[in-house]
């Protein structure tokens, strides 16, 4: 059989923009090679099954701030196929899309499912063949420079091969037979467990615009976001970003480090103020009907009341000095022992990958071996939460589609 002028190992985001892309600009033999039975599983249950396609962030030199691993290469990348080029593409291909508050991008039926089918039929419409159960084994090349794709059972040879196989060690696996380096893999996007007694009564509760903090030797990783107390430990955008930009330090730490979270961003001054208002104000009011920053939620203010061994029926007016100093110190600087990840292994995200080094990023294809290209997250390249992973999938695969089509020409 004549060999494939694009085979596409792997049936994820990165994939399908790639295929879609080249078929678009006159490929014309593209097979997509799925390992499992389900196409674009990522894509289903990212976003709580919303999808984050990607994010607001419109200025490539912004946009390349987002990604703890990437560096430089992602701004030329970004200049020539970023945020506000994805949001048209999907647009034009029929799926409505809408920016939130956070400038995070949801298709407005609020479905993932939408941009699959969005995807697949995009594939279809320009004769991509689709192949799931097809787990790749084995990659060799021809003297003649054809590809042997084998699985257990079948086999298919192409011009062109693309890896887009997101994290899965087999992706690296290939491209290391291939002749590449991978920069070891590690989780990136994770929560954060602690055993803090009965921090699990706060379950549930959410906070915006919480400072946080990480010391790690000589370092400090700093980061501002929504915070969500689980029953746990801690999450939302700013534990998620933490992890990201802290991942080879807190595996070396192996995940065991504390984690400082500053309630309120005032000064030491400014809380001590509020704290006396309140003592010579509200001093009849109980602690626990008066608290010293509204955005605490009353379950959040008893357990920080209980930690420093306050009791919440207190009276304001009835605070000793060394008391109000506790409350301010915790206020300020509020000390967790984290003692893992979180529990369901939920890191969507793998920092490490093919090292990009070896990788041409006007093309995307392999330094190292011709007709070999990458695109996605098998890439030693991760992006924080809010968009950020899949807006490097389709500016990837764009590239890469875009330059397999110019090698058919």
């Amino acid at each position: 059989m004549e060999p494939f002028d694009l085979a596409v190992v792997g049936g994820g985001a990165a994939g399908f923009m790639t295929a879609i892309t080249a078929a678009e600009n006159g490929v014309k033999r593209i097979i997509i090679l799925e390992g499992t039975s389900k196409l674009m599983e990522k894509v289903r249950i990212s976003g709580g099954g919303r999808c984050n396609v990607t994010n607001a962030t419109w200025i490539p030199k912004e946009l390349v701030e987002n990604y703890p691993r990437g560096g430089i290469q992602l701004l030329e990348s970004f200049n020539r196929f970023a945020a506000g080029d994805v949001y048209d593409w999907f647009e034009k291909k029929g799926l409505k899309l809408k920016i939130e508050e956070d400038l995070r991008v949801f298709p407005v039926s609020n479905s993932s499912s939408d941009v699959i089918d969005c995807l697949r039929k995009s594939a279809l419409s320009k004769n991509v063949e689709i192949l799931t159960k097809f787990f790749v084994k084995e990659i060799s090349k021809t003297p003649d420079n054809i590809f042997n794709i084998s699985s257990l059972k079948k086999k298919v040879t192409s011009k062109n091969i693309i890896l887009s196989t997101g994290g899965n060690p087999s992706g690296y696996k290939l491209a290391q037979n291939l002749g590449h380096n991978i920069v070891k893999p590690l989780p990136s996007l994770f929560t954060f467990s602690t055993k803090e007694p009965n921090l699990d009564e706060c379950s549930g509760v959410s906070i915006k615009g919480i400072d946080i903090e990480i010391k790690l030797n000589t370092k400090t990783f700093q980061n501002r976001g929504d915070l969500l107390i689980t029953h746990w430990g801690f999450s939302g955008p700013a534990v998620l970003k933490l992890s990201s930009i802290a991942a080879r330090e807190l595996y070396n730490q192996k995940y065991k480090f504390n984690l400082i979270i500053k309630w309120s961003a005032l000064s030491y001054e400014e809380l001590k103020e509020k704290v006396n208002y309140l003592r010579l104000n509200k001093g009849k009011v109980n602690l626990i009907n008066s608290r010293p920053l509204p955005k605490l939620t009353k379950r959040l203010w008893i357990f920080l009341l209980n930690k420093i061994g306050l009791d919440k029926e207190k009276k304001w007016a009835d605070l000793l000095v060394d008391e109000r100093e506790k409350m301010i110190n915790i206020l300020k600087r509020d000390k967790y022992i984290i003692s893992g990840k979180g529990p369901f292994g939920e890191e969507f995200v793998t920092s490490g990958g093919v090292k990009i080094n070896e990788v041409n990023f006007k093309s995307m294809e392999s330094l190292i071996c011709p007709g070999l290209f990458f695109s996605g997250e098998v890439l030693d390249v991760d992006g924080i939460t809010g968009g950020f992973n899949f807006q490097h999938c389709w500016t990837s695969g764009w590239i890469a589609g875009m330059a397999v089509s110019k090698l058919n020409h």
